[in-house]
């Protein structure tokens, strides 16, 4: 599928709507709290669409969503695509003080914000001038505030959706901000059907008879795309959890109770079930299919675990929220397992030096991929635009390799790579192998100067429950990298934590590692 499938008028709406004519009564959404048929989403949506008109909302103009994942975000969602607004989605873990710059750098007019979340909002609110309306999901806000359920009550169940162009933009994203303020991602309508048929479709191969659950959030891509975007592009169902997905019991009861086919998951969400007792025989996950895992890379150990425990396949890619969103993968019967697969078609990727050349097959390089998924620009972030879109190129910021059958394997981000005499070494190999040793849970491996200030790895590690920091197992792990590794890839300083820091998307914050060393 391309763009020039798609008509020039084209809204993203159909990807809800396009359910009616065949399956209208098929439950669309189900969660704890409600259930909707693709009928009853779409008129919610209708009415969510209308009381955004009331409050004068034209196309072009930002609507800002900081919910849980319920039935209501996702109606609120499409209900402000159908009126041609850009729906803005905020991470729910973040400050009273990001919520601000993102609020203001996104120019939101209207707030769809649930009432638990309030508390994140109301110390900045006045501080927002572009901010006219806020609307609860819930229960009451401040006096004046409409409340959702009101708030569409009285709306009629039909609209017409805005007549926007396929390259209209309909949705925008900030990245986690592992450096700096985080960076608006705005995308078009169009993309949101092409990366649904190109991944969704012909790598996982969805179908109407899917249910997808996913531990990733819906203001995320990873959550959007995967988990509301993709299955209803073809007619399947989703499941939502508004519950925290770090706490385990809460992802494999959701599972078991409402029997998704289809599994999300980050890298460390696999490795903290893996954690747990018995899991696989605690719980029923007989009606899985196939797993999913993004946002990092997902390690050989962790695969091979996961398994051998549930007779499930991991299917791991890259993505990023630049590109909406998988443009790399294993296909579920091709899986190389500790790589990211290959190239999805309808997109090409090529391996770059610091000047721009293309490296040798084996060799380590900067990732660029080129598909009209992509975003143009960064919002409001000229220079950092300039760096990352060149031309029809977007420049990952990855660092991978491609092996002789064209899987590529993940080497680390630009900014961790290490350099230890005079060769580099990629953290996620000495942590894919620490991980592999049956005491760690999870690691982290950055570069540190010993006695010379020359750089060499240093490895962060959280240990299963049960195992002791001590002296011995410290030894104990440097010696199994050296026999499992070129010895100067071996950590020369292993440190015992609880826990490492983390994006809101489970991703490992190197850089904040790097500044405690500093």
């Amino acid at each position: 599928m391309r763009a020039s499938d798609l008509p020039l008028t084209y809204n993203a709406v159909s990807i809800l709507e396009h359910n009616l004519a065949s399956r209208p009564d098929k439950v669309a959404l189900v969660s704890a709290e409600r259930e909707l048929t693709f009928a009853a989403a779409a008129a919610e949506a209708n009415q969510v669409g209308g009381a955004l008109r009331r409050l004068g909302v034209r196309q072009g103009e930002t609507v800002a969503l900081l919910g849980l994942d319920s039935a209501e975000w996702v109606c609120a969602y499409f209900g402000i695509l159908k009126v041609g607004g850009v729906a803005l989605s905020m991470n729910t873990l973040l400050t009273p003080h990001e919520h601000a710059y993102i609020l203001r750098d996104g120019r939101a007019r209207v707030l769809i914000v649930h009432q638990t979340l309030l508390p994140a909002v109301e110390p900045v609110r006045d501080q927002l001038e572009f901010l006219e309306h806020v609307v609860v999901i819930g229960g009451p806000g401040r006096a004046g505030d409409p409340v959702y359920a009101g708030w569409i009550a009285g709306e009629p169940a039909e609209l017409a959706a805005e007549p926007t162009h396929r390259d209209d933009l309909c949705c925008l994203n900030y990245s986690s901000g592992t450096t700096g303020e985080p960076k608006g991602i705005p995308h078009a309508h169009k993309d949101l059907p092409l990366t649904a048929a190109l991944w969704g479709v012909n790598v996982l191969g969805l179908r109407a008879s899917d249910r997808t659950f996913a531990t990733a959030k819906l203001f995320f891509t990873f959550g959007t795309g995967g988990n509301l975007i993709f299955p209803w592009h073809v007619g399947a169902s989703v499941v939502l959890m508004a519950g925290p997905p770090r706490i385990t019991a809460n992802v494999l009861e959701t599972i078991q109770r409402f029997k998704p086919t289809l599994f999300y998951n980050a890298p460390t969400g696999y490795a903290a079930t893996l954690a747990q007792p018995d899991f696989e025989t605690r719980y029923d996950l007989s009606s899985l299919r196939l797993c999913v895992s993004a946002g990092e890379a997902l390690p050989a150990p962790i695969w091979q675990a996961w398994k051998e425990r549930t007779g499930l396949s991991i299917i791991d890619g890259i993505g990023c929220t630049e590109n909406y969103h998988i443009f790399i993968s294993n296909r579920p019967d091709e899986i190389r397992p500790g790589s990211s697969g290959r190239p999805v078609p309808g997109y090409e990727v090529k391996l770059v030096d610091e000047v721009g050349a293309e490296v040798p097959q084996g060799e380590i390089g900067t990732l660029l991929v080129k598909g009209e998924t992509a975003s143009l620009f960064y919002v409001h972030q000229y220079e950092r635009s300039q760096k990352t879109f060149l031309g029809p190129w977007l420049n990952t910021g990855d660092k991978y390799f491609v092996d002789e059958d064209g899987y590529y394997w993940h080497a680390g981000r630009t900014d961790d790579m290490l350099k230890v005499g005079g060769i580099w070494v990629s953290p996620v190999e000495v942590e894919s192998t620490l991980i592999s040793h049956p005491a760690v849970l999870e690691c982290a491996v950055i570069g540190r100067g010993d006695q010379s200030n020359l750089v060499k790895p240093k490895a962060y590690v959280v240990l299963q429950a049960g195992q002791a920091p001590t002296d011995a197992l410290r030894e104990e792990l440097i010696a199994y990298c050296r026999e499992q590794m070129a010895d100067y890839k071996r950590p020369r300083w292993i440190e015992f934590v609880s826990e490492l820091p983390k994006t809101a998307t489970g991703k490992i914050q190197r850089f904040r590692l790097r500044a405690g060393e500093a």
